[in-house]
């Protein structure tokens, strides 16, 4: 039986101890800060972006990763006859998984890619469970199918403490982006079929701390949970105050706490946090 080889783009919310344990190819995604472009994991660390974006003259452009990276990675895990597991961020914030599907038809290695329709921790939770089945003798078949589960049996919240990238962005109008600044209004969304969706949205911080308090209660009386991450965008007493809550409730959990990558960053701007699990 062919050995099976993981690639995720750079998004995925992975460790650097996960990607080491389980031999996990990283395909960067690349940020351009005032003309500068950077490639994520290569020549800029999560930790670095958030003052960068801060200091910089205009919002930040992201970009996918070009076809050939993709390319050279699927010739290279398949010279001794391995398969390829190419999972990518949802398509509906990124074309990287478009970019991966072309350079699929262009290797001679076979190669599966998946649009996980998430991305950041919800991301590798379902990698992390794929490389298990593959590293237990499972098949591409049984991998995919442990990720589809996974998918089926997560959440992904994030709370958005200021608009300005959304409305930078274009992805909410500047009039719309103005008012809600003025209204000290926040955001609640959540990533579902590989859409975002709104939530909730409320003014101040408050409304937040209260839409958290309720997921937290949804959590505790759920399906049993198997694993927890939060990443952020420089929101370190956000972050601290939904960690120590969640210690409480799932003291047997660890919680993978990270500052998630600069492509998102940029999207959801500084403040940002993201609370992410998943159940039996």
């Amino acid at each position: 039986m062919a050995k099976i080889k993981i690639v995720a783009d750079s998004s995925a919310g992975l460790t650097e101890a996960e990607i080491k344990e389980h031999d996990i190819t990283i395909i960067p995604l690349s940020v351009m800060i005032d003309g500068t472009v950077y490639v994520e994991r290569e020549t800029i660390t999560n930790d670095q972006f958030p003052d960068m974006m801060e200091k910089a003259s205009s919002l930040p452009k992201t970009s996918q990763p070009p076809i050939g990276k993709f390319t050279e990675a699927f010739d290279r895990l398949g010279e001794d006859g391995a398969e390829v597991l190419c999972v990518c961020m949802m398509e509906s914030i990124s074309g990287t998984v478009h970019a991966a599907e072309q350079a699929a038809s262009l290797t001679k290695t076979p190669v599966r890619v998946i649009d996980c329709q998430t991305t950041d921790r919800a991301m590798a939770f379902q990698i992390l469970e794929a490389a298990k089945v593959i590293e237990a003798g499972g098949t591409m078949d049984e991998a995919v199918a442990k990720m589809k589960e996974v998918f089926d049996h997560h959440k992904l919240y994030l709370a958005i403490d200021n608009l300005d990238n959304l409305v930078a962005g274009g992805r909410i109008s500047r009039f719309a982006g103005t008012i809600s600044s003025l209204l000290n209004i926040k955001l609640m969304l959540e990533v579902a079929g590989g859409q975002i969706h709104i939530a909730m949205k409320g003014r101040g911080i408050k409304a937040i701390h209260k839409e958290w308090d309720k997921i937290l209660d949804q959590m505790a009386n759920g399906p049993k949970v198997k694993g927890i991450g939060i990443s952020h965008v420089k929101a370190d007493k956000e972050v601290a105050r939904l960690k120590g809550k969640l210690n409480e409730l799932f003291p047997g959990i660890e919680v993978t706490v990270r500052e998630t990558v600069p492509v998102i960053a940029t999207h959801t701007g500084l403040g940002a946090c993201c609370l992410t699990y998943y159940t039996e």
